[in-house]
């Protein structure tokens, strides 16, 4: 069968992808509003630290798992290592369930950070070699519409159920369903596109790369071009753990901080569940965007846009629950806008050859963002309160975007 690149000319494989990733994300929304919760009230945990390690124990597990799965996904295809992170995947929702002890809770993040760094990297990687170089900004913007939007609707829905019959174990029942329905999604209909990828790097000139780069680049060699030896991936890659930083210290900090504040469980759950839903959503509209006007100006405005969403959490003029709620859309307006432009911009930088590796060590940094934002968010609640982490989160996100401005410069993407 003849392949060609375009979503357009792949449109049937590229929707099954979107429905894969939609389970993906529900798997990481079964969290977003209960696990917390199930430490300080069930376990009776009394530490913002101890709380805060399913969310280290995830982050750290999913950088690492990201950094070497674009290598596993060159070595032996997409499509096996995205079976495999739902088979990784499968145990989570029983432990999450039915776990008698806080260490079970924690092997279970590291179970779903290894599922989750295969298997939303390959939906990633597979919808990139897809469409090839021109929609890569509509193409991301879809592919994290469809996985936030279903971690917003499912922190709603495990809001909802853990008010009506409690904490544990109806929650987590939906995260069978994803489990057993990604599976048996990615098993039988999904075909591998590593050889789109080939397509492309025939089709690409080897400029700017010597003739040993372009063959034969290493990890070692691609980590350090992403980390900090490009300028322009240097700035996303910070950015991009940033973000994740906020991710991660929303993820502890809020159930904590609007519980405590008098918010209903249910009002927490809107709190949760609206941030990431306009941010995937926000991402049909801002991955186009990308294409149109460029990836720096959404990333840094996006930056800012986050930050000013921290400053309304703390103003004392609204109630909890409505500050909550519209710092809340900021951030989900902020990270729909830096989110596909960040993915695209690594995407414009890394020669298809070694493009799957530079997209899983920037996921590395992107995702550490998770551990260094709760473990941040720990420290700071145990000193000054649980306000104040979201508070230095906030002035973090400002300075972020400033350096995006100054050091990163436009790319066009290979074409």
């Amino acid at each position: 069968m003849e392949i060609k690149l375009g979503l357009k000319e792949n449109w049937k494989q590229f929707t099954l992808l979107v429905l894969v990733n939609m389970l993906v994300g529900g798997m990481v929304g079964l969290e977003r509003t209960v696990v917390p919760l199930v430490g300080t009230e069930e376990f009776k945990i009394g530490s913002d630290i101890v709380v805060f390690s399913f969310i280290i124990a995830f982050g750290v597990v999913k950088a690492f798992t990201n950094l070497v799965s674009g290598v596993l996904a060159d070595k032996y295809t997409r499509k096996r290592v995205l079976i495999l992170g739902w088979l990784v995947g499968l145990p989570v929702p029983f432990l999450l369930a039915w776990g008698n002890s806080w260490n079970w809770i924690i092997i279970a993040n590291i179970l779903l950070g290894i599922s989750q760094g295969l298997a939303w990297s390959m939906t990633v990687n597979m919808k990139i070699d897809l469409v090839g170089p021109k929609k890569r900004g509509l193409a991301m913007g879809l592919n994290e519409a469809a996985g936030y939007g279903a971690v917003g609707f499912t922190a709603l829905l495990t809001g909802y159920l853990a008010s009506r019959y409690g904490l544990r174990p109806a929650p987590f029942y939906i995260g069978i369903f994803y489990t057993v329905a990604g599976l048996i999604l990615s098993i039988l209909v999904i075909r591998d596109t590593r050889d789109y990828a080939r397509l492309e790097s025939a089709q690409v000139a080897q400029q700017q790369i010597t003739e040993e780069k372009f063959h034969k680049p290493d990890l070692l060699w691609v980590f350090r071009e992403t980390s900090f030896k490009n300028k322009n991936l240097f700035a996303v890659s910070q950015a991009g753990l940033i973000n994740n930083l906020n991710d991660g210290m929303s993820w502890g900090v809020f159930p904590l901080l609007f519980i405590s504040a008098g918010v209903s469980l249910e009002g927490v759950g809107w709190i949760k569940a609206v941030y990431p839903f306009v941010w995937g959503i926000g991402q049909v509209i801002t991955g186009p965007l990308a294409d149109k006007i460029g990836r720096k100006p959404l990333i840094v405005w996006g930056m800012f846009v986050q930050a000013i969403g921290h400053v309304v959490i703390g103003l004392e003029f609204l109630s909890p629950f409505m500050s909550g709620l519209i710092g809340s859309i900021l951030l989900g307006i902020g990270t729909a806008m830096v989110y596909p432009a960040l993915l695209a911009a690594v995407s414009d930088t890394a020669h298809p050859s070694w493009r799957a590796s530079s997209l899983g060590v920037y996921r590395f940094w992107r995702d550490i963002g998770y551990s260094v934002g709760a473990l941040m968010a720990g420290i700071v609640a145990s000193f000054f309160g649980l306000i104040w982490a979201v508070h230095i989160a906030g002035i973090i996100t400002f300075l972020s975007g400033l350096l995006v401005l100054i050091r990163m410069k436009e790319k066009k993407p290979y074409e």
